[in-house]
């Protein structure tokens, strides 16, 4: 009887534990996610329901600004090559090299004995002019009374027009000589600034000589505006055209950004280079942007529609940049991406991605195995 009892006492506690062990195993908690074939699948009663984060991936149109090497130049239009006018001495050098000037002002003073020919022309124009009036007027007389022949009235006449001729084309030499405008016959040549400006370049000293009048003995620039000419290569030239936005950046003054747009896109490629010439305007009041700085020319140029992402949907597997995509309620796919620039808000892709996608964009680290 004992034994019995015994038997039945143990089979009762194996059916007990049995209860117990099948209420554990339907009280067993789901997986986070399910893989299938690649794709991650999220079930209903999942805590990652309530910690994902789904968005649509977002197409904006959005420039990148591409940055080149550039250098700070005059603008031709507003810079000056002073020339002397005819060959001499320089007796008197009024500026220096980096010296202001305003447009008139004195430069130099040239000794210059062409000068004084110039002046010597004039007279003996006007000397051979009154004495061809005085024939003319003679010849006329004569004429009148019946006692010169009609040729030489003709001949007086002639004479009269060439030395009018003469004597307009003699001033005129002197007046383009004389910029100046100083009277009385002289030696001296006075030399003004064509323009306000700063003198940029000077390769005169007084006492040496003036001996080639197409050489310039000094440039003045005006610097108040001035221009940043960027090496843009033969590949990017194609989005830049005049009036983009340009910001600047350089290094005497790392921590400013100054501002300009693109004025002029060079036709012509640099032979050795292959790249294009693209200048812009910036405005210089201060003077701090001073020719042949270096710089770094920031452009915005216009891109298509692209997607762009939050920072946070990208995630890193191995050597490659990814993301979770939705494909189907609860479902997701790992999805290789290529960025391109990140200046702007997000992250720009341009391959992997395309409108409509739906990505996780919070919480895909923890599908992130």
């Amino acid at each position: 009887m004992t034994h019995r009892l015994t038997s039945i006492f143990i089979a009762l506690a194996g059916l007990s534990l049995a209860a117990c062990s099948h209420r554990a195993d339907d009280q067993a908690p789901s997986p986070p996610f399910v893989e299938d074939h690649g794709v991650l699948r999220v079930p209903a009663d999942s805590p990652l329901r309530r910690a994902l984060g789904i968005a649509p991936v977002e197409m904006r149109a959005a420039p990148h600004a591409m940055v080149f090497p550039a250098t700070v130049e005059s603008d031709p239009a507003r810079t000056a090559n002073v020339v002397v006018p005819l060959t001499g001495r320089i007796a008197e050098l009024k500026v220096g090299l980096g010296d202001h000037v305003v447009r008139n002002q004195l430069l130099a003073v040239i000794d210059s004995g062409d000068m004084a020919q110039a002046y010597a022309d004039v007279a003996k124009a006007n000397d051979a002019l009154a004495l061809a009036k005085k024939g003319l007027d003679r010849a006329r007389g004569v004429q009148q009374a019946g006692g010169n022949a009609v040729k030489d009235l003709e001949s007086a006449q002639s004479t009269y027009a060439q030395a009018q001729a003469e004597l307009e084309r003699a001033q005129t030499r002197l007046q383009s000589i004389n910029a100046a405008g100083q009277t009385g016959p002289s030696r001296s040549i006075r030399i003004t600034a064509p323009v306000s400006g700063y003198v940029t370049v000077l390769s005169a000293a007084p006492g040496t000589y003036a001996n080639d009048t197409t050489t310039p003995v000094m440039t003045i620039a005006d610097l108040d505006s001035v221009w940043i000419t960027a090496n843009v290569p033969e590949a990017d030239v194609g989005g830049i055209s005049k009036g983009q936005n340009v910001d600047a950046t350089l290094s005497a003054y790392p921590d400013q950004v100054f501002h300009g747009q693109v004025g002029f896109v060079s036709q012509v490629l640099q032979a050795d280079t292959r790249r294009d010439m693209v200048r812009a305007v910036f405005g210089n009041a201060d003077g701090r942007l001073k020719p042949n700085m270096f710089a770094k020319a920031s452009i915005a140029v216009p891109q298509p529609a692209q997607v762009f992402v939050p920072e946070s949907a990208l995630l890193m597997n191995n050597d490659n940049t990814t993301v979770f995509v939705e494909v189907s309620p609860w479902a997701f796919e790992r999805r290789t991406v290529v960025l391109s620039y990140d200046e702007t808000a997000g992250a720009r892709v341009v391959k992997g991605l395309k409108a409509g996608d739906r990505v996780v964009v919070k919480g895909g680290v923890l599908l992130n195995d």
